[in-house]
């Protein structure tokens, strides 16, 4: 924890904008806020022994479930009720919908086992969750991207290609920060954009992650569960290219249609300048690869050692692939000149966001995924019982269950309950299961794109482009062009492949 709040006040040191100071400020606060509160946790497990018996799962009823509803409630409906009041204090407000969990929980099963459990999901998955996004967040905000690109149909359609492509390369984070800024800058001429933003969240920050465990956190996980490197390129690349074509093919013809609506003349007609794309702060692509390598080395590499903090076991692959994340940042942040970060117009606020809002959601969807693994004797039995037919695995059920709760929920916890429903045996999964493990694959990764909150690239992509002014639609706004677009994509693909 320290050296996350090291590396957050030294970001700030390094890069500080017009409105700097208050967002130092702001940082200060939030890391002093996580300081707090993992020492209250830590004072509070008193007993290791906490650490074998979690959340009595099968007794907990889906009231417990409702600040997590809470949260969602309050992303769907504040921002388009209550803009101002939303913007300035959502924070508070996701901090009261904690308190509507931790309290009672406290009351009911002790203050040991709630702490416990807040001090395991931040230890475990908020942590290295956060660092992750952070440092693709920083290195890529470090790299300015300019070409004579123009808000055209075919040039539009080419970026998103790309950042498809280059997506299970880097991560989707790690595409969605290097390609949104100079697809934002190529339409800027255009009063019809809003479409292509949101496309471009379907594509580059989520299906084109299906194809390595690099792309998206649900196939790490799966690769840190034993699932092979190449395993998602075999098995998930007919399913995403498929939706990937017919994306694109929605996209071009909805692109070429607000493109004949637009006023002014594209610049692209009077453009006489011709060449390929420049760079700005090209050394941070090494700290990319320093931050896939870091990565790679967790899965890779497992001497067996290990150690027992508060009860909450912790892998020491884990802890030198997050120092080596941290170090890729502040070595972007000394190394990168501030005049390319503004080019970027780039700025913490995105990133605080996302830790704020995913904060309370990783705190709060805790009892859900509890009683999800429960399974059978759980509040949500009735979707074990959906996911089996004649005694086994029925897939389609599987996909749609997956990206269903992945669409509201974390996608990496949801895609690792439905993993285990299936058995958890990976060698099984991976062979004559494996059609299985491909629909909660694709559940996870595709179905994160319907939310803002399916995926966290997402609610960066809205905050950055806003910033930008581009008036985003709100979170059922959103959903309304996903239902429309994907969900008969996904009937598609559930028909061909499960």
């Amino acid at each position: 924890m320290g050296s996350l709040s090291i590396s957050f006040i030294l970001t700030h040191l390094f890069y500080i904008s017009d409105n700097g100071c208050l967002e130092l400020i702001r940082a200060i606060k939030y890391v002093v806020f996580m300081f707090y509160i993992l020492t209250c946790c830590l004072l509070m497990t008193s007993s290791l022994a906490v650490a074998d018996h979690g959340l009595p799962a099968e007794s907990m009823g889906l009231i417990w479930c409702a600040p997590f509803a809470a949260i969602l409630l309050s992303l769907a409906v504040m921002p388009l009720l209550f803009p101002k009041l939303w913007h300035r204090h959502y924070g508070k407000l996701i901090i009261g919908y904690c308190l509507l969990y931790i309290i009672p929980g406290a009351s009911s099963f002790g203050m040991d086992v709630v702490s416990h459990e807040i001090l395991h999901v931040m230890l475990s998955e908020y942590m290295p969750f956060t660092i992750l996004i952070a440092s693709l967040f920083i290195t890529t905000g470090g790299i300015h991207l300019t070409a004579n690109w123009f808000g055209t149909p075919k040039s539009n359609t080419l970026i998103l290609l790309t950042g498809t492509f280059i997506a299970s390369i880097i991560g989707t984070t790690g595409a969605s920060m290097l390609l949104i800024r100079p697809l934002i800058r190529a339409n800027a001429w255009r009063k019809h954009t809003v479409h292509t933003i949101i496309i471009f969240i379907f594509l580059v920050a989520n299906i084109g992650g299906s194809l390595t465990p690099l792309g998206d956190p649900p196939l790490f996980l799966g690769f840190l569960e034993g699932v092979p490197f190449f395993w998602p390129a075999v098995n998930m690349f007919l399913p995403m290219l498929l939706l990937s074509v017919c994306i694109l093919a929605v996209y071009y013809g909805l692109d070429y249609y607000f493109y004949k609506k637009e006023t002014e003349e594209s610049p692209y007609k009077s453009s006489q300048t011709t060449g390929g794309i420049r760079f700005q702060g090209r050394r941070n692509f090494y700290f990319l690869g320093g931050i896939i390598g870091g990565v790679l080395l967790s899965g890779f590499w497992h001497p067996g050692i290990s150690f027992d903090f508060f009860g909450v076991e912790i892998q020491i692959e884990n802890l030198v692939r997050d120092a080596i994340l941290l170090l890729m940042s502040l070595m972007s942040l000394v190394t990168t000149n501030s005049k390319t970060r503004e080019s970027n117009h780039f700025s913490w606020d995105p990133l605080l966001e996302v830790m704020k809002i995913f904060f309370g959601i990783f705190i709060t969807v805790s009892p859900v995924i509890a009683i999800l693994k429960a399974g059978h004797d759980g509040a949500l039995s009735h979707f074990m019982e959906m996911v089996t037919k004649d005694g086994a695995p029925y897939n389609p059920a599987y996909f749609w269950l997956t990206g269903v709760f992945s669409s509201f929920l974390d996608n990496a916890p949801t895609y690792y309950v439905f993993f285990y429903m299936a058995g958890g045996n990976v060698t099984e999964l991976t062979t004559t299961l494996s059609t299985t493990l491909t629909a909660i694959s694709t559940g996870a990764v595709f179905m994160g794109a319907v939310t803002y909150i399916g995926n966290a690239p997402n609610f960066m992509i809205k905050s950055i482009s806003e910033r930008h002014g581009i008036k985003m639609p709100s979170f059922f706004g959103y959903m309304a062009w996903s239902f429309v677009i994907l969900i008969p994509l996904f009937l598609l693909t559930a028909f061909v492949f499960f």
